[in-house]
């Protein structure tokens, strides 16, 4: 292994800086990445060898579990760090966790390298604090080391908001590459083997580099880790291999006392494999040398074996008392045994939940629910509410209807009304985040109902605040105002913050529709309240709120400001869900100004988000494209199904408009037949608010509609939106102004919008009409000119500025200019950046 490490000696020497920087208090984020087997671990154990004299390693684990340890990276840290932090641990307060690992690693002069293995199994709490710790560490004298694979995490992996928070940070990637087959060829040296036939097989994956090494015979070598990990069982005497398929159901390093606990012999039963370097073993903690590995031994098991390898684990869990509860159930989930997931599950879930990890806490109430059964009516439909609480969270919106149905049928049948009317209140939530209000509705009217005999004032407060929200929404504003007021006094005396909450949003929310300066007042407390009373959901249903009030206002840099503190409040609070809408929400906001790369990255957060939030998404990627000239129909068309269902003006508006440009940007002047009866339809329900922009366009394509919603080009010019300020100067028939609208058109790639101004200059007899970007230019989805594409392929092989202007014969201040032109149409800030993003992209070869 010392000798794949020479392949790495750059990799170390660059953690051995930033260690050494760490001493002056300067900390940084230095992220190992690679597949499976690349080496990652390798390099962690290799860190002591180049750290200063004055400087600690500590090393935390995220383990492959069903439901992953609660805060098991900092737990694994547990005896290497001080009292504080270990305290802190075991109160399972998150705010007190937080402080003291900030001061646990504000150790002046002592540099530490926390080490965090394998993120992207790592629990929702533990990404809390590690997202804590991130923001802060320009300032503290620790260097984080996180490793995981850069193939298993997609868009929407919990991982990726960290890795985001990490890149505005004093941060480097080390990305691991495969060895060479030079490289492997001087492992292969002096022990007989073919070289050219373990490069083949392995591609040279390191570990499975070593896995061929450890056999010494490439004639069986085989395709998969498995069968290489089987070849090296076979080596191995039965008890040896015994003892190692009982260590392989444990998803994580095995404690020294649990290796004593479920082996006979204890480590002596494993010294074998230890040896054909199959284990790591020190005095605290016995481990796979890697995960594929253990995952490979424990396949070739049995099941039967397995599952009794499961239970002596579980019973040694059990009987030393402690131990993590995510633990207990995972083992007993895979030994079967019930009756524990019964007992232990619910209690796992709650301490998921109080943690902030909404992930781990749904899995654990979605495996008790599995056996609702065992649980009386009541208890089960606490159990179900829990889960949907969880599921609507994580923006899960039909597992959180389906298990809410289930509670509500099941609390007709019991006494407890106050319980009935809360249940049909949030079954109303969920069915209007899944887009269906009709049957929103008729839940919140009968939870009143209910509630209205049940003789509790404060849940009475939250089921009026729900039916003053739908009003709102629907855009009935005295009749939200009036259940909303309602809400407001019950929840002042009976003192529930979060229907407080809830209830000033809706009345703030209607009160700024009909402009009473009393409404963002009202929105503006509703959000102190929330944040005061740590009600996440709520606080993040405020920031929307005022958002798009925001938005109405064309205010759309005070809005985006506000949506990235609410982004972060809501990535680190773990409010899931709504962290999807905020994105969305600011996906407008962008497309706005005319930055409509990023539009298009936040817009795809409505990937698997509930049904209500795909209209704006879907606004906006469509009009992206059809802005560009390219095909985007389809998806203006699904906004416009799936909003005319919700039936609401906020969500109709939007849809309609965008339907109306593209028509007017393809000449397509019939499409008002279709949608001018809706413009009328919704102008009588809700009036003209949120529809003004549908109406101008309607205008456009000859309909004879109200227009509210047109602005002269200044306004738009001031509120920062170039393509409304040149549709507005294309009204004009001045030629300065049109030929000032063309440029800006140019400048956003809105070709089609570009073109129709163009004739218009045409009509007017000018003759000197700026030229459109070049055909080369169009033709490149990055939209990068011939000789980028040139620089941008050089760059791609490696080549350093110097280096590419010699082989294209050009100045280097003239490669320095392209480089940054390149940096700059794919929105990164590096050249290793940017060839990953060309790579992704199709602009250059992989």
């Amino acid at each position: 292994m010392s000798r794949i490490l020479l392949e790495r000696e750059h990799e170390l020497s660059e953690l051995g800086a930033v260690a050494r920087r760490a001493l002056d208090g300067h900390g940084s984020v230095v992220l190992v990445t690679g597949e499976a087997g690349i080496g990652k671990s390798s390099l962690v154990d290799a860190i002591r060898s180049v750290l200063p004299a004055e400087g600690r390693l500590l090393v935390g684990y995220c383990d492959d579990l069903a439901t992953p340890r609660v805060l098991g990276p900092l737990r694994d840290l547990v005896g290497k760090v001080g009292a504080g932090l270990t305290e802190a641990l075991a109160s399972s307060d998150r705010g007190r966790v937080f402080e003291a690992f900030r001061t646990e690693l504000d150790w002046p002069g002592h540099p530490t390298v926390l080490v965090v293995e394998d993120l992207h199994w790592a629990d929702e709490a533990t990404l809390d604090v590690l997202r804590f710790l991130v923001r802060r560490i320009a300032a503290l004298p620790v260097v984080m080391v996180g490793t995981y694979r850069d193939d298993e995490i997609g868009a929407d992996h919990p991982l990726r908001g960290l890795l985001g928070l990490a890149a505005s940070t004093p941060m480097r990637r080390l990305p691991l590459a495969r060895l060479s087959e030079q490289a492997v060829r001087s492992l292969v040296a002096g022990r007989g083997l073919d070289s050219g036939q373990v490069f083949a097989v392995t591609s040279g994956n390191p570990f499975f580099v070593t896995e061929v090494l450890g056999t010494g015979d490439t004639d069986g070598v085989p395709a998969t880790v498995t069968e290489a990990v089987y070849a090296r069982l076979q080596s191995l005497d039965q008890r040896c291999r015994d003892a190692l398929g009982q260590l392989a159901v444990v998803p994580s390093a095995v404690e020294s006392w649990l290796v004593d606990a479920v082996l006979p012999g204890g480590l002596a039963a494993i010294a074998a494999a230890e040896e054909r370097g199959m284990l790591t073993v020190t005095p605290a903690r016995v481990s796979f040398r890697h995960e594929l590995m253990r995952r490979a031994v424990a396949a070739s098991m049995p099941a039967s074996r397995r599952i009794a390898a499961n239970r002596a684990v579980l019973a040694a869990l059990l009987d030393r008392g402690g131990a993590d509860l995510s633990r207990i159930v995972h083992h007993a989930a895979e030994s079967g045994d019930d009756a524990l997931i019964v007992r232990w599950a619910p209690a796992a879930a709650a301490e998921a939940v109080a943690a902030g990890s909404h992930r781990e806490a749904a899995a654990h109430y979605r495996l008790v629910l599995d056996h609702r059964t065992a649980f009386p009516p009541g208890e089960r439909a606490g159990l179900l509410e829990a889960y949907a609480e969880e599921c609507y969270t994580l923006g899960l919106s039909e597992p959180a209807r389906t298990a809410q149905r289930e509670a509500v049928a099941l609390r007709r049948g019991l006494p407890d009304r106050v319980a009935l009317g809360l249940a049909l209140r949030r079954l109303s939530r969920v069915h209007w985040y899944w887009g269906d209000r009709p049957a929103a509705e008729t839940s919140a009217v009968e939870a009143v109902a209910v509630l209205e005999t049940a003789g509790d004032d404060a849940a009475l407060a939250f089921g009026l605040s729900n039916q003053s929200q739908l009003h709102a929404l629907g855009g009935q504003i005295d009749a939200a105002v009036t259940a909303g007021e309602r809400a407001i006094a019950l929840a002042r005396v009976t003192g529930p913050a979060g229907v407080l909450s809830h209830a000033l949003n809706n009345v703030g929310y209607a009160r700024w529709d009909r402009d009473e300066p009393r409404g963002r007042e009202m929105l503006a407390e509703s959000l102190a309240v929330a944040v005061a009373a740590g009600e996440a959901d709520h606080a993040c249903r405020a920031y929307t709120n005022i958002a798009w009030h925001l938005l109405d206002e064309l205010r759309f840099r005070e809005a985006g400001a506000l949506l990235d503190e609410a982004m972060a409040y809501a990535e680190r609070t773990e409010v899931l869900g709504f962290l999807r809408y905020l994105h969305i929400t600011r996906s407008v906001v962008c497309l706005q100004l005319g930055e409509w790369a990023e539009a298009e990255r936040h817009a795809r957060w409505v990937d698997g988000a509930p049904m209500m939030m795909h209209p704006p998404a879907l606004v906006v990627l469509g009009l992206v494209r059809v802005r560009r000239g390219l095909p985007g129909d389809d998806l203006l068309e699904q906004a416009w199904s799936i909003a005319r269902r919700i039936g609401e003006a906020q969500r109709i508006g939007p849809a309609g408009a965008a339907l109306a440009e593209a028509a007017w940007l393809r000449g397509d002047e019939s499409a008002a037949v279709r949608l001018t009866p809706v413009f009328r339809e919704m102008l009588a329900a809700e009036g003209d608010r949120r529809l003004g922009a549908f109406g101008y366009w309607l205008h456009r394509l000859g309909a004879d509609v109200p227009l509210s919603g047109a602005y002269p080009a200044e306004r738009w010019a001031a509120a920062g939106d170039r393509y409304d300020q040149a549709i507005a100067l294309s009204h004009r028939t001045t030629a300065a102004d049109l030929i000032t609208a063309v440029r800006i058109l140019d400048s956003l790639d809105a070709v089609p919008a570009a073109a129709r101004v163009r004739a218009r200059l045409r009509e007017l007899g000018v003759t000197r009409i700026p030229r459109g970007p070049q055909p080369a230019t169009r033709g490149n989805p990055a939209g990068l000119t011939g000789r980028q594409t040139q620089v941008l392929g050089l760059l791609a092989e490696g080549l350093s500025n110097p280096e590419i202007a010699a082989r294209l014969v050009l100045s280097v201040r003239t490669v320095d200019a392209h480089v940054a032109a390149i940096l700059a149409k794919l929105s990164v800030t590096s050249r290793r950046e940017a060839v990953l993003r060309a790579r992704e992209r199709g602009l250059t070869e992989s």
